[in-house]
């Protein structure tokens, strides 16, 4: 997906996110309300000033065919334009891209982008593409022994030093315990032993490599930079790159499943902002397992095949540091609202470059990249990356 986004005419004027909870008891759509109102009370726009909603496809919602106008309906908004994207947890990132395109477009002029879903509360998914004849209800039983797989896949490669996701996990979770969002889980520090000695759940995935499906929402507000200006908003954020790639390497009936599509999109989209790698002032990268992450580093081109567990264990990724990384806690150390999680670093680069991460600000947040990975197929890498460039406004 290719957009004209660095001439910095597009501007997210607002960020919104809820409490991350294990069950919640609520809907998707009461949690996307919640976004609405802190939206509203944030930039002092009313649902008359918006005509633009894009959102996920909640697992809670999965079923309903009609979600995205349903929603625009529960949160009072008349529109001119809508998108529901099943990119699974790249949907969020690929929303921004595409708000901003429809507002090219002329479509509308002011889009809400809204990530909500209660899947622990109420799950109605239906996932199919060999889910249903391979992963489950036996067999891999699900993502996490799925990154098993590709964890012993890559250990066949190259070598992986555990210490290196140690200190991902560690660092993560400081964030999180200044992060007045997180799951109540998360809330307690952790140390490299701790990752080392957290019980085995698919080998040599760990628990504290995986993500926890939780119940939340988050959402930012994306209209023109002329409007924002108007409208007296002073902190904006401007998309100015992004890149998407869906079933990378999908004719190849044997693929390697460490081989994905952020070798694509990841250099496009720091290409199309004019960034090299040494620019990007904060990563973060779309984490429901930790060899993700890894993987991202050495596939975007942070370091080489391989090269990952060095890179981690060499550089300052706290927010502070040469290269922050999921300053928040991500989603391993805040909790995954659905499975389509990657609002959870949206957010958080907007929340940075606003300067309002209190307890973690890094110190010069004048750009970010953020990624999303959605789908995941039996015996193939995942099906979509994305990367999204961020850049703070003057």
């Amino acid at each position: 997906m290719k957009n004209n986004l660095a001439n910095r005419d597009i501007a997210i004027v607002a960020w919104a996110e809820t409490r991350i909870e294990r069950r919640s008891g609520k809907t998707a759509y009461e949690l996307a309300g919640e976004i609405m109102d802190q939206i509203c009370e944030r930039t002092g726009v009313t649902p008359a000033d918006i005509d633009g909603l894009a959102t996920i496809h909640p697992h809670s919602e999965a079923a309903n065919v009609f979600f995205a106008p349903f929603l625009g309906d529960a949160l009072g908004l008349t529109l001119r334009w809508t998108q529901a994207t099943g990119n699974g947890g790249a949907s969020p990132a690929g929303n921004v891209a595409r708000a901003a395109a429809a507002i090219q477009a002329g479509m509308c002029e002011m889009v809400l982008c809204c990530n909500a879903d209660a899947a622990n509360t109420r799950m109605r998914s239906d996932q199919r593409g060999y889910r249903t004849d391979f992963v489950e209800p036996v067999g891999l039983q699900g993502p996490p022994s799925y990154f098993g797989f590709i964890m012993r896949r890559y250990m066949a490669r190259h070598t992986l030093k555990f210490e290196a996701l140690g200190k991902l996990a560690v660092e993560q979770r400081k964030g999180a315990l200044t992060n007045p969002n997180i799951c109540d889980t998360f809330n307690k520090p952790i140390t490299v032993e701790d990752y080392m000695n957290s019980r085995m759940v698919s080998y040599p995935l760990r628990l504290l490599d995986a993500v926890m499906r939780c119940d939340g929402a988050n959402g930012v507000l994306v209209t023109t930079t002329e409007r924002a200006k108007k409208m007296g908003i002073r902190k904006m954020v401007h998309p100015v790159g992004y890149s998407e790639l869906i079933n990378f390497d999908v004719r190849n009936q044997l693929p390697d499943v460490t081989e994905t599509g952020f070798s694509v999109v990841g250099p496009d989209a720091l290409q199309k902002a004019g960034l090299r790698h040494e620019d990007v002032r904060m990563a973060h990268l779309y984490d429901d397992f930790h060899i993700a992450t890894l993987m991202q580093l050495e596939q975007i081109g942070f370091c080489e095949r391989g090269g990952g567990s060095d890179f981690i264990l060499a550089t300052d990724i706290s927010p502070t540091g040469k290269l922050p990384i999921n300053t928040g806690g991500g989603q391993i150390s805040s909790g995954q609202p659905g499975l389509c999680g990657g609002g959870v670093q949206l957010v958080e680069a907007v929340r940075q470059m606003f300067g309002e991460a209190k307890g973690r600000q890094v110190p010069d947040p004048a750009n970010a990249l953020v990624t999303g990975i959605g789908v995941v197929n039996y015996v193939r890498n995942w099906s979509v990356s994305a990367a999204l460039v961020l850049e703070k406004g003057a």
